[in-house]
């Protein structure tokens, strides 16, 4: 009797623990075109060629933060493997779901950067384009990951194979079903993502504005 908890426990560690390793380098990957984001958008810079490498090297990993919706594939692997309905519903879910909305939410914020960048150079009505050229340009790259199993660094050390792999293999009938179909899924779910977090963020400045007003109204009273 004391076998079967033990046995549980032990494949529910080993499953954790395993997925907590590729977990983290996916997530790492999604982070740094957040970060690249706040470089370049949220900063006054000049365009320079700085500032365009850094762009390009910014579109070059933003499709590993969507991409963390198609590692739900392996969530079919643990529950064949933990017969528990109990420990994969209160477990392992929840750990898929905390990794998914942190790796989408980079992506949202990635594009609120982006936009926000766009409204302040007077480009405000271009950013439901620059939005959707971004989840087309995601969409081939989750394809090209998941399916043709290319990384980012790819595209500087075998850009050939790439590009043939492009020509030869996104443009079936197959691929392109695919395609549509991911950045249909990515377009969705941004869009109501980014609700979400700007509602928090707008929530958040009314909390701090009210608070600032009322610190101020605290020392005018103080004053007097």
């Amino acid at each position: 009797m004391q076998a079967e908890p033990i046995s549980l426990i032990t494949r529910v560690g080993d499953t954790l623990w395993s997925n907590s390793r590729w977990m983290s380098w996916n997530l790492f990957l999604a982070f740094v075109p957040l970060a690249i984001s706040v470089w370049l958008f949220r900063k006054k810079r000049h365009r320079s060629w700085l500032w365009w490498l850094g762009f390009l090297v910014f579109f070059g990993f933003l499709p590993n933060a969507p991409y963390v919706l198609t590692d739900i594939i392996h969530l079919i692997e643990d529950i064949r493997k933990i017969n528990s309905v109990w420990t994969i519903t209160l477990v392992v879910i929840p750990q898929y779901l905390l990794f998914i909305l942190a790796g989408f939410g980079a992506y949202v914020l990635c594009l609120i950067n982006l936009g926000y960048y766009l409204n302040r150079i007077g480009k405000s009505n271009w950013i439901l384009r620059a939005e959707l050229i971004t989840h087309a340009l995601s969409a081939v790259g989750i394809y090209l990951g998941r399916f043709l199993r290319f990384n980012t660094w790819d595209f500087i050390t075998q850009l050939d194979a790439l590009a043939t792999s492009v020509v030869e293999d996104v443009f079936g009938r197959v691929p392109l079903v695919i395609i549509t179909i991911t950045f249909v899924v990515v377009a969705g779910l941004y869009w109501i993502m980014k609700r979400v977090i700007l509602g928090i963020l707008l929530q958040r400045q009314t909390a701090i504005a009210t608070r600032q007003q009322n610190t101020q109204k605290d020392s005018t009273n103080v004053d007097f």
